[in-house]
């Protein structure tokens, strides 16, 4: 367990943006890193051409909070629109932390978890799972003081493609309970979000976007689902950042949600035949991987066998960067030891990136061949003219 108080956390691991920007950025063709499906693209998207550029509603618009809630079947109320997940997240930080709260958080997993509550100054318990990556249900309460206020979960995880079950989050509300605290679900990977216990709980919080599951972190279109009076004061605080989302991405988002079926189908045509590309290249390459099979992910973990020190998976991800490649390294979410790939991709483009991260693990010559121009996934979105609907 690590605490800390008052102060960013940059120690813990390897800072994901100085991984994506500083070292990354420019030098791969091939992206298994990013935790998205494969993004789309502006084509597949439509708007009216006389929508007004004004300064929006800081709640979000009418038509897309109620797209939202209709994901979780539940009330617009509930929903604020926020500049991506990460924006929602931290305002909840914002409006629910005081100097001297404590926040319950789990690793490996999503370092602004770790970061952010310190700035409002609360203190932050970074509790490790197990091998399996499961919570310590009994650790957390050990863990636990009277000043807990906020429990953080991200299932399904990132970067452990694993979910929480009901039993356990059900377990762990009870825990923050104890305290009048509050359960954030960080809930980016779930495809269905009806399930979410935000829906029937105002002591919890839910948080997506269409980043993930819909390919588009372009949009930075994030929400929090939450007790209508909180989605206020967060939007009360939200005043003070961003005011309000654009409302011509809004208004893209809308028209993503109101298709919403067509690009769940295509997360599901990326990750099935993905998930089953990545199994037989892991039992080729036994000796060296292992694969932690993901619930419910468009990317999994895999372990490097027998890592020789902390730095092992963030030096082999710099070799396998070389051959233009991009995993996301464990230092970079507070694990070692391995790394998370991404496949949810093309079938084309995650079949090369494979066959160079297996070019690494038996020390072969670099290469970078070309990539084959990927198959378009969406003609069944389109009119005989060619004009995405």
């Amino acid at each position: 367990m690590t605490a800390v108080e008052g102060r960013q956390t940059d120690d813990v691991g390897y800072p994901m943006r100085q991984w994506v920007f500083d070292d990354a950025l420019g030098r791969y063709d091939i992206d298994l890193g990013d935790s998205h499906v494969e993004c789309g693209t502006v084509a597949d998207l439509t708007v009216q051409a006389d929508l007004e550029l004004n300064y929006g509603v800081d709640r979000g618009g009418a038509r897309l909070r109620e797209l939202v809630a209709a994901r979780y079947g539940g009330s617009a109320d509930s929903v604020l629109v926020t500049h991506g997940a990460q924006e929602a997240l931290f305002l909840a930080y914002s409006v629910l932390l005081r100097p001297g709260d404590q926040v319950i958080t789990f690793r490996p997993g999503w370092q602004q978890s770790w970061d952010a509550p310190p700035l409002m100054g609360a203190r932050v318990d970074v509790l490790d799972l197990d091998r399996e990556f499961a919570i310590d249900i009994a650790a957390v309460a050990a863990a636990a003081t009277d000043r807990l206020r906020i429990i953080v979960v991200n299932s399904p995880g990132n970067p452990t493609g694993r979910t929480v079950g009901a039993a356990e989050l059900a377990a762990l509300r009870d825990i923050v309970a104890r305290t009048d605290g509050y359960l954030l679900l960080d809930e980016e990977y779930a495809v269905d979000l009806t399930t979410s216990p935000a829906v029937r709980d105002d002591r919890v919080l839910s948080v997506s976007s269409l980043s993930k599951v819909y390919g588009l972190p372009g949009l930075r279109i994030g929400w929090l689902y939450t007790h209508p009076s909180l989605a206020v004061a967060c939007a009360r605080r939200k005043h003070l950042t961003s005011i309000a989302n654009s409302v011509l991405t809004e208004a893209l988002a809308a028209d993503v949600l109101a298709h919403a079926a067509d690009y769940i189908d295509r997360y599901h045509q990326l990750t099935g035949p993905g998930l089953e590309m990545v199994r037989t290249w892991c039992a080729v390459h036994a000796d060296r991987v292992a694969l932690v099979p993901p619930q419910g992910t468009p990317f999994a973990w895999l372990w490097l066998s027998s890592p020789s020190g902390p730095s092992d998976s963030l030096a082999f991800c710099r070799q396998v960067l070389e051959r233009g490649v991009l995993l996301m390294p464990g230092e970079t979410t507070g694990a070692t030891g391995g790394f998370r790939l991404s496949f949810a991709r093309e079938p084309a483009v995650l079949d090369e990136g494979l066959r160079r991260i297996g070019a690494v693990l038996r020390g072969d010559p670099a290469g970078r061949p070309p990539i084959a121009s990927p198959p378009e996934l969406f003609d069944d979105r389109r009119s005989t003219d060619g004009v995405a609907r």
